[in-house]
């Protein structure tokens, strides 16, 4: 749930509050793209002053110029930005076709899928998952591991992080959102975890 109020907070925007680690949210109005001295408006008077004469000189336009330099930054960086974003696209569907083609030749059984190619379980399938397994799998593990991917499909944990992952890649240049998730998938984990260990035996919980 906590996760999801930070993909609502990224996909919607937030509510501006008067405290603020950015007191401004305008710090670079798009009208100073064409200001012969562009400056930055922080809301912190001190930055301001600090950092405005240097960034009005480095960015100001040279007599004749038709375009000015931060309007030449900003294109470049957008490019990179979206160079990024199709990477990440890129390596995703790499990765789910993959996948799919270890699938390909698994073999049903009581309601999962067993697979000698590939080496640890999980939930595949956007609008009909399906779960896997190693075909070595065996015993206690093989049911405690399918309460576990069960618990996975329960929760639509193959839709949120796809999700996620979709949020990361037009983020892809945050670092901050790299961690959020790695935390998310982990959080994912920890969550199924205790939902099938919550349903044991003491005796079972102690394996």
């Amino acid at each position: 749930g906590l996760w999801a109020l930070v993909a609502l907070r990224l996909i919607f925007g937030g509510i501006e509050a008067p405290f603020s680690l950015v007191p401004s949210a305008k710090i670079i109005p798009p009208e100073s793209l064409f200001e012969q001295a562009p400056a930055i408006y922080s809301g912190l008077p001190v930055i301001d002053q600090a950092v405005n004469p240097v960034y009005s000189e480095s960015l100001r336009p040279m007599p004749g110029a038709s375009v000015n330099p931060l309007q030449v930054w900003l294109a470049v960086f957008a490019n990179i930005w979206l160079l990024g974003m199709a990477v990440m696209a890129l390596w995703a569907a790499l990765s789910w076709l993959r996948v799919r083609r270890q699938v390909r030749e698994s073999v049903p059984e009581d309601g999962v899928y067993l697979c000698d190619r590939i080496s640890s379980p999980f939930l595949f399938g956007l609008i009909r998952p399906k779960i896997y397994l190693p075909s070595c799998l065996e015993g206690d593990a093989r049911s405690h591991v399918i309460a576990h991917e069960k618990a996975h499909l329960a929760r639509r944990d193959h839709w949120w992080k796809p999700l996620g992952f979709l949020l990361l890649t037009v983020n892809w240049f945050n670092p901050v959102m790299w961690l959020a998730y790695t935390l998310l998938c982990r959080d994912i984990e920890l969550a199924c975890d205790e939902r099938v260990v919550q349903f044991m035996e003491l005796l079972e919980r102690k394996r």
